[in-house]
């Protein structure tokens, strides 16, 4: 595989053992979908690529080891028991950032490991980049060379444009024909109701979500010492504060904010999980797997 700012090695190592964990994710939220990923399921050739040690040798091509003495091995577009769909939010609010990395290349980051993990357990992945519209839509397909194209996708993504949230998963939610694990990446700016109402149409779909609400660190606590100019990163409004004087019911809202999703989700058997963009994302990645996994 070609090398992508968005998989980071060294974080590919750590969650590197988790993919039985990740297959046992899937199969949970999917009941009856996904028991038997190996068996059953139609396949057309799509390309080839170098054999890697723990390869199935029944997919070895014989042919092409007598005609070139190398071993390469047959990849399909697999008709899978599971189709993933990650849906990232790439509006102009996901550009923020007070530390190393913004909403955004968190988003990307988590993106980027999700589809590498669904992929090599032979599943199927789409991708879809979103902000008032939907810029990009990647079908659901399970090869490396598709892999490659998500990742150069997000590689040339930008930010840049106001919220539309609701819409835009309204409109998805009908659109996916096929029973599917949804991955919603966003820090979910638009009216949390009309979120929620969105996220119900994709169960009543009977689709299974998870929900991976993304914050910055300086979002949740207005931790700036200073008088500070806020810019609306979507619409340009401008507004001056006192943080001292805010602080306090500043954050009684945002945590609002999160236990009004929080509460929501659980009722309506959607997986949420709040972070900030300070928390390492293969770390949180890797525990909430863990905890998946043992439920």
């Amino acid at each position: 595989m070609n090398s992508y700012r968005y998989l980071e090695p060294a974080a590919l190592a750590r969650v590197r053992n988790l993919k039985l964990v990740a297959r046992s994710v899937v199969e949970g939220f999917v009941s009856g979908l996904h028991s038997s990923p190996f068996k059953g399921f139609s396949s057309e050739f799509s390309e080839h690529r170098n054999y890697v040690p723990g390869d199935n040798l029944r997919n070895l091509d014989w042919r092409v080891l007598a005609r070139t003495d190398r071993y390469y091995v047959k990849e399909y577009e697999e008709e899978t028991n599971l189709a993933a769909h990650i849906l990232l939010d790439v509006s102009g609010s996901m550009g923020y950032g007070s530390g190393e990395v913004s909403k955004f290349e968190y988003g990307c980051y988590l993106a980027a490991m999700l589809s590498y993990l669904l992929i090599r357990q032979r599943d199927s992945v789409g991708l879809v980049l979103f902000d008032e519209a939907v810029r990009l839509r990647m079908p659901a397909r399970s090869t490396t060379r598709h892999l490659n194209e998500m990742l150069r996708q997000l590689e040339n993504c930008r930010t840049e444009s106001r919220t539309q949230v609701a819409g835009i998963f309204h409109t998805l939610a009908e659109s996916f024909k096929r029973r599917s694990l949804i991955i919603i990446i966003s820090d979910l700016y638009d009216d949390p109701d009309a979120v929620l109402r969105a996220l119900h149409h994709f169960r009543h779909k009977k689709h299974e979500v998870i929900l991976y609400h993304v914050l910055d660190k300086a979002e949740l606590e207005l931790n700036f010492e200073q008088t500070v100019n806020l810019v609306d990163l979507e619409s340009d409004e401008r507004l001056q504060i006192d943080p001292a004087v805010l602080r306090g019911d500043y954050q009684r809202r945002v945590q609002e904010f999160i236990d009004t999703y929080r509460r929501a989700c659980r009722r309506g058997r959607v997986d949420y999980l709040t972070t900030d963009t300070e928390v390492p994302y293969d770390l949180m990645l890797s525990a909430y797997l863990d905890k998946r996994a043992m439920l």
